[in-house]
């Protein structure tokens, strides 16, 4: 499947991002939002978020912008052409959770293991 070019942001802008008012959507399987995450992210698995969203609309606030993460980016740029054709103003974290890695930004686990990405 071929997707257009969707907007993307450096590990680095997010901070300023968050700052902002952005919303950090990991869309990873859970197992890997278990091994290591950005602590502000809310989880939601790609191929579980269109259901999501129908059962709860104010998941996804249209006012507020969205910067999505996987773990290389490939699955967040589909998830950000998407977010964009439903009329959000999404943008796809750059190389995603292995960019942020190297670049050692903190990360989380959720059971207290050292944070890594998987």
């Amino acid at each position: 499947m071929h997707l257009p070019p969707v907007p993307h942001i450096d590990a680095a802008d997010v901070d300023a991002a968050l700052a902002d008012g952005a919303l950090l959507l990991d869309v990873r399987e859970d197992e890997e939002y278990s091994a290591g995450h950005i602590a502000d992210a809310v989880h939601v698995a790609m191929n579980t978020l269109p259901q999501r969203w129908r059962e709860d609309p104010d998941l996804l606030a249209a006012d507020r912008p969205i910067v999505v993460v996987c773990r290389v980016g490939s699955r967040s740029a589909a998830v950000t052409a998407w977010l964009r054709g439903q009329g959000f103003e999404a943008s796809n974290l750059e190389g995603g959770m292995v960019a942020w890695a190297v670049q050692r930004r903190p990360m989380t686990s959720t059971d207290g293991s050292p944070a890594r990405v998987a």
